[in-house]
């Protein structure tokens, strides 16, 4: 069963709302407006960007500290008298001391530390004049063996932040979704608006026919004028009626509008024109596979297996720090000193002075209870996002479900609306004629006019719905994008 909607428009009854320019769109072309310039979209498109730049952020923890300074010290040693009243002279110094070094840590948990210092110290001792170079180069080294060994918190961060990436484009999937959808629907409402402007002109055309007969039948006294006050009241209602439908038709403009464009003022005096028509397509509903569908597809319950995911590796670092703390040290380095700086290089470079240590290092809280409390919290929450995991699968079946069973009562609403707007076709027609030849009633032909109006109405109403009612169904499914097959590529 497929059924289109067309009703001719009768120009001498309608009534504009203002001087537009027109704009003939089709879906995809609203579909293609709204992914270029809808607002709220551009909003979310700037999250994986951000995501991207906080996983950079977490890599600083690898950046190496680079160090430079460097002092001038001075003492004075007054002079005096020893124990035995011997009398000792002043002493002076001065020093320049200039550092340099290099820290960090790499993926592995090790740490490293390169230094390197040269001292200039002169002055006088005992009256006698001094001078003095010296210089060391060394790194000293670490390496965790058990806490901090497979996991720390920089590669938690890290990875946590790449899962955080992953959730913001399945966020943005979803944006892009639901605005599909909303453009969708807005879509349909407007044609459904359109078309409902159509039926109260055609009402109102009806309206002002019968009052023109009636008019002639007063004349000639076929009629009471009661019947000819009847037939104006119906033309009064029915032109009230045409007003607000093309107040509703206005209102719909403007929240498609609104949808598919950055400047509204750019577009406020154009009057969008929808190419496509209400069409009811018959679709075989499947319970079970729609539940498949979005189960795997949906991009919210994406999110919450990746929570899960993130979860796990939060859990992984907090078994991690129950470990003890058990690391290898060491260093290494030359140390050189002489009466100028060239001395002190160059014995530097032969590695006259060489020195190296290496050990073992082992320490742990006592009670540990920081370490153990954090596990058991994040066991907790690891249980807590599964149970939130349940819990929107659970709520998906359920709105698939019911958006199924929607889109099913939508479908039968068509043909019933279809079949009613025959019958109230009929009728009028069959009363027109026994008015004609005076065997019935304005008052009769007027109901029959209203119930008509109604079932047109009612007619392009559940022809619209049950379209909204598809768009519906497959946002619950998670299927969007692939029922317009629209490919989404994050970049």
């Amino acid at each position: 069963m497929i059924l289109a909607l067309g009703l001719a428009m009768t120009s001498a009854c309608v009534i504009p709302l203002s001087a537009q320019t027109s704009r003939s769109v089709s879906l995809q072309d609203c579909f293609q407006m709204a992914l270029e310039r809808n607002l709220d979209l551009r909003i979310e498109r700037l999250n994986p960007e951000m995501a991207r730049y906080d996983l950079s952020l977490t890599y600083a923890g690898y950046d190496p500290q680079f160090t430079v300074g460097g002092e001038h010290d001075y003492s004075l040693s007054p002079g005096g008298y020893d124990a035995n009243k011997n009398a000792y002279p002043a002493s002076t110094s001065d020093a320049d001391l200039f550092r340099l070094g290099l820290s960090g840590v790499l993926p592995t948990g090790f740490n490293y530390n390169l230094t390197g210092n040269t001292r200039e110290e002169w002055g006088e001792r005992s009256s006698v004049p001094f001078s003095q170079n010296s210089g060391s180069v060394g790194l000293t080294m670490r390496q965790p063996l058990l806490k901090n060994f497979w996991i720390d918190s920089t590669r938690m961060n890290i990875q946590v932040a790449r899962k955080n990436i992953k959730s913001t484009e399945m966020g943005l999937q979803l944006q892009i979704m639901s605005i599909l959808t909303s453009v969708e629907q807005a879509y349909y409402d407007l044609i459904f608006t359109r078309e409902n402007v159509k039926v109260q002109q055609k009402a109102l055309e009806l309206a002002e026919r019968l009052l023109h007969e009636n008019k002639q039948r007063v004349k000639v006294g076929a009629l009471a004028p009661l019947d000819e006050k009847q037939a104006e009241s119906q033309v009064a209602a029915r032109k009230a009626d045409l007003l607000s439908s093309q107040r509703q038709l206005a209102t719909q403009q403007n929240t498609l509008k609104r949808l598919i464009s950055d400047d509204f003022g750019a577009i406020a005096e154009t009057s969008l024109e929808p190419t496509g028509e209400l069409l009811a397509v018959p679709q075989a509903f499947s319970v079970q596979d729609s539940w498949a569908k979005g189960l795997t597809m949906r991009p919210d319950l994406l999110q919450n297996r990746i929570e899960v995911e993130k979860q796990d590796i939060v859990l992984r670092y907090q078994k991690n720090q129950l470990y003890p703390s058990l690391d290898l040290v060491g260093s290494y380095g030359h140390t050189a000193s002489d009466t100028g700086y060239g001395g002190v290089f160059r014995n530097l470079g032969e590695g006259s002075g060489p020195y190296w240590s290496y050990g073992a290092q082992l320490s742990f809280p006592l009670g540990n209870r920081a370490a153990r409390n954090n596990l058991r919290n994040s066991r907790a929450r690891k249980e807590q996002v599964l149970l939130q995991l349940k819990s929107r699968e659970q709520e998906i079946m359920a709105q698939i479900d019911n958006a199924i069973q929607l889109a099913e009562t939508n479908l039968e609403r068509v043909d019933a609306t279809h079949q009613a707007r025959l019958y109230a076709e009929a009728a009028l027609d069959a009363e027109q004629k026994k008015l004609e030849n005076g065997k019935s009633t304005s008052f009769v032909v007027l109901q029959l006019q209203r119930d008509l109006t109604s079932a047109r109405s009612s007619e392009i109403s559940a022809l619209t719905e049950y379209n909204k009612s598809l768009a519906q169904l497959a946002l619950a499914e998670g299927a969007t994008l692939q029922r317009h097959e629209i490919k989404l590529e994050v970049k």
